[in-house]
Order: C-alpha cells, then structure tokens, then sequence
C-alpha cells in the first residue's frame, strides 16, 4: 500500500509528463470562446479529451455541461473537480471572437486544463487503486452572469429553469451523487501571490426591467406623451441615494446598465430597458437592497406616469468555502510553491455559482495566479500558464489524494464536521422563491 506522499508524486509526475498537452487544451480554448449554455465546440473539446483517455462521461447537461468519472479500487465519497466551459464577451480582448465578440477575459479556459490535467494525474499507473471513492470531473456551463436576455428567453422556452450552469445542475441532480466539490480560479491579483487561499463571496439576483411610456413626437407634441427614458434616470438616481443606507461589511453591489434608450431620437421613448444586478454578502443583505432596488425603480415610473415591468430572476448564492478542505488545499500549495507563494482573500464581492454548491455540500475555490490585467477586461491574459494550469491542476489532483486515500480518511475528516447551509430541496424552494414578476402601474 502505497502512501499519500508517494500517490502524489506519482501523481505530479504524470501532470508534469503531460504538461505541454493540458496546457495545449487552454490554449485551444482561448482561441474558440463562446459564451454560457453556447459553449457546444468547447463541450465537445472535452466530450473528446474524455473519450480518448477512456474517461465514462455524459454530455448535453444543462445544455453543454460533461460530466465524467473515475472510479477509485474501492467504495466511498465522491468529489467532483470542476473546470467552466464560458466565456465573456469583451470585443476589444486580443482573442475576442470576431463573430460574437466573446473572449476568455477571465481564465476560464485555463479551468479546462485544469481539470484535465488533474484527471491524468489521478489515472497514473498506480493511484486510483489507492484511493476509495469516485472522482467526478465536471465541465460545466454559464458561469458568467451575463446576456440575461437570452438566458430568460432560453427559461421561458422551458430549456432551463436556472440561467446559472451550477444551479440548472443541481436542479437536474447532477450534483446528487457528489459529496465534495472544488475548483481553481485564475487571478491577475499580484497580492494574491502564486496560490490564493480565498474567503467568502458576494451572492446575486438579477433583474431585468422595463419601463413603458407613451410614443410621441419629440419636438411636435412632447406633451402627448409619456417618457420612459426620464422614468429610468429618475429610477438610477433613486438606486443611488439608497447606496448610504447599505452597511459596509453587507458589500451590496447594483450596478444597473440601460440595454435600450428608444427607438428614435424625434419620439418620446416609449419603450426603455435595463439589466442590474444585487449583489450582497448574505441572503438577508440582497433580499434587503432588492426591496430598495425595487421602490427605486417603482418611484421612477411613478414620478412621469409610466409603468415598469420588474422581473426579477435568482442568480448566485453566497459563496461558503469548507475551512477543513482548505486546510488540505493549503498544505499541498505550500510543497508546490512554498510559504512564501500563498496569498490570501478574505471575502469578494463579485459573485460565482460555485457558492450555490457550498451551500449544500463543502467546497473550495482557490485561485491561483499567472495572469495580468484587470479581471473581466480587454487586457486580461493568462502568461504563465505552467502556474495557471498545471501547477492548479497539481494542487487539486493531490488534494483529491488527501480526501480519497486511506479509506477516504479525509473526506471522512470533512463530512463529519460539515453541516449544510440547506438541503438540496431547501435551495431550490429559496431560488423558485427568489424569483418574481411584477407590473406596476401608478394610474391604476
């Protein structure tokens, strides 16, 4: 029987050989971005790089999700590994698509390599037979919130409830024969240092919103009409005079856009649109300034006698990371890139779908670093990918090792402290409940 220090570096070993090819995988990615529940050549990337190594898998979940497994020589927990498949869309990035403008402004492709560097590591000649349980390695989809018109489209068509991958997932029971789950996010964060031990997470609703007016002529008859783009600055001024009520350590976030203004420039604007989100630290905290969202933009339509359609769609959860895992985590970071290569997040106030998973099982979400620019923008590239990809997928293979070896010790370790936020059923009635749509008239 081997021990866990000799399994891991048999299984650093076999990343190492295979180095040039996950990184391949990123690259391959970068240079084909597509965006959430879009992702079909990404998806079958993966589909194919599972065959090939003989990985069982599934696809078509949630649209384009994969889901693979390796089974380990005896019985116990499974841990699900997960890389996203999305993009962004941010047109002026070096490797925007010229089509559709999206591009890996945030890392995800390196996610990807992650994953399947981890996985060949595990599959090294002598491993899996060590450890009990399974290893689910899972692409999933639309982790960035974004193009929420089309996501709400794709719900009302009845193709997903959820417009996040990991929610639709879970509501599908895809996570329900998983019992730990963990993934790596890039930073470009120079604080952040090598390997980043992270904290919490800002949660999020989205909203999406429509003011209605009355069609006129701008210069002919002003009067005749009804003006649903004054309607929308009054309700944007009125979001912001809330933003002193909202406590500091909450971290709530709105930052509303205006997707539509009119339709021409000599018509009143009848018909005007906006997308926002509600970010906050705790469930409490966004459903508080989602109330004041709401009056805000109510107040608007109210004050030229529009109306506005308020239709508000759950998004993420606050993300909870499980300290006993991130004990294993950070143990292992540190013999790949020692003390001094660890960096720390305590809480951020961007928000992923990784916290809807913590709240029902435990999880982790590290980052790792080797990129440059500023996340979400047209400079933001991963350079050192040996740190971004096959360095991450080290630190997640030889964590697996740490859970599933020895009986599955340290999964056990794990799950017998752990106590979930909520059931699977508690998550979905607080999602479905979270969702609303609501028509305010104020001449009625």
């Amino acid at each position: 029987m081997a021990s866990k220090e000799e399994l891991k570096k048999k299984v650093r070993d076999a990343i190492d050989q295979r180095a040039e090819e996950i990184v391949r995988v990123s690259k391959t990615i970068l240079d084909n971005p597509e965006t959430g529940f879009r992702e079909r050549k990404t998806s079958k990337l993966v589909e194919n790089l599972f065959a090939e190594a003989g990985i069982d898998h599934r696809s078509g979940l949630a649209l384009t999700g994969v889901k693979g497994e390796i089974r380990g020589g005896s019985n116990g927990p499974s841990v699900a590994v997960i890389g996203e498949l999305d993009s962004l869309i941010v047109s002026e990035h070096p490797h925007a698509s010229p089509e559709t403008a999206a591009a890996h402004a945030c890392g995800h492709h390196a996610q990807i390599g992650m994953l399947m560097g981890a996985a060949y590591g595990l599959m090294a000649k002598g491993v899996l037979e060590e450890l009990s349980g399974r290893v689910v390695l899972f692409a999933v989809p639309a982790e960035e919130y974004i193009e929420i018109e089309y996501r709400d489209e794709l719900r009302r068509a009845g193709k997903v409830e959820f417009l996040g991958g990991k929610p639709e997932l879970i509501r599908l029971g895809e996570f329900d024969d998983v019992d730990l789950a963990m993934m790596c996010h890039t930073t470009s964060v120079a604080e952040e240092k090598k390997l980043c031990i992270s904290g919490t997470n800002n949660g999020t609703v989205a909203k999406r919103i429509q003011f209605i007016g009355r069609a006129a002529h701008a210069g002919g008859a002003p009067h005749l009409g009804v003006n649903a783009l004054n309607a929308a600055s009054l309700a944007l001024m009125a979001i912001h005079t809330n933003r002193e009520t909202f406590k500091d350590d909450n971290t709530i976030r709105v930052h509303p856009i205006i997707t539509k203004g009119g339709e021409a420039v000599n018509a009143v604007p009848a018909d005007v649109r906006m997308e926002t989100f509600v970010r906050g630290a705790n469930i409490d905290a966004i459903l508080d300034a989602n109330r004041k969202v709401d009056r805000a933009l109510k107040a608007g339509a109210m004050a030229v006698g529009a109306q506005v359609k308020i239709t508000t769609i759950p998004g993420y959860l606050p993300l909870k990371q499980n300290t006993t895992m991130m004990e294993m985590y950070k143990a292992n970071a540190v013999s790949l890139v020692g003390e001094d290569g660890i960096g720390y997040r305590e809480h951020g106030t961007g928000s992923t779908d990784m916290g809807d998973v913590s709240q029902i099982m435990p999880a982790i979400h590290p980052y790792v670093g080797g990129a440059t620019g500023l996340g979400h923008g047209n400079d933001y590239m991963v350079k050192d990918y040996n740190l971004a990809v096959v360095t991450a997928a080290k630190a997640l293979a030889i964590t697996v090792v740490d859970l599933l070896a020895d009986g599955a010790s340290g999964a056990g370790e794990v799950t017998s402290k752990y106590r979930a936020a909520m059931t699977k059923d508690q998550y979905l009635k607080l999602m479905r409940g979270l969702a609303k749509e609501e028509l305010y008239d104020p001449t009625e």
